[in-house]
């Protein structure tokens, strides 16, 4: 494995801003926490988690190699090593753009993407997941949460979740450092939510009906509306209406 660090704690406002005042050089450096007292989503939103029952961790790099607008193959990279652990599990996972973790229409992962720039190239990367492993009940608005453990009628092992999931994320990184960006991408299209048909979205002009069309290398989403018009989207400016 990669020169990568694990930090345990026990509760924790956040492991993505607990990786914010790290100060260690080590290549990677994961921090998982059994509770994060103040848990952050995309957007301001807040990740809902049951005290030892869920899989909190923000995996920080350094991908100097990496040159901005093309950093999301770091993103896909996680999301298909979360993907390929939760495998093990169940079938029917999928990624739904940006970083979320589907199974059949609900969310049992999200991830909150932090990154810091100098002199044109990604200084710094966190990439923040919650997985819902072992809580039953939700209290949050969320729409349609899931986790791993409704899907398989178990409670799972937290520490082997993300043993799974750190033994594929080197392997992805790796493939990262080695320039295979378009095998990332690829894989990262196949496996991803409603990638074949038309859907219904939703963007600051209303509801539309379109098809996906692909995710480029800085993270915005084309589709294809049914009238064939071509639509670009970075984080936040269209919903999935689910």
């Amino acid at each position: 494995m990669s020169d990568m660090r694990v930090i345990r704690l026990d509760t924790v406002d956040s492991t993505n801003t607990y990786l914010h005042a790290y100060r260690g050089d080590e290549d990677v450096v994961v921090v998982t926490a059994r509770h994060q007292t103040a848990g952050r989503g995309q957007g301001g939103n807040r990740w809902e988690d049951a005290e030892g029952q869920n899989l909190l961790f923000s995996i920080q790099i350094r991908p100097v190699e990496v040159a901005i607008g093309h950093q999301f193959v770091l993103a896909m990279a996680e999301a298909l090593a979360l993907k390929r652990a939760l495998d093990a599990y169940a079938d029917g996972m999928e990624l739904k753009w940006p970083n979320d973790i589907y199974h059949r229409d609900r969310k049992l992962s999200g991830t909150l993407i932090e990154t810091a720039v100098s002199g044109g190239r990604l200084k710094r990367m966190i990439l923040g997941t919650g997985i819902n492993v072992n809580q039953r009940r939700f209290t949050s608005d969320a729409p349609n949460p899931v986790s791993l453990s409704q899907i398989t009628g178990s409670d799972e092992s937290i520490d082997h979740l993300l043993e799974r999931i750190l033994q594929a994320f080197d392997d992805y990184y790796r493939r990262v450092q080695e320039g295979d960006y378009a095998g990332i991408s690829r894989e990262y299209h196949e496996a991803l939510y409603r990638r074949k048909g038309f859907y219904r979205y939703r963007d600051g002009d209303g509801e539309f009906d379109a098809e996906l069309v692909g995710v480029a290398y800085d993270g915005r989403l084309s589709l294809r509306d049914s009238e064939g018009r071509q639509r670009s989207y970075a984080f936040k400016e269209v919903e999935f209406i689910i």
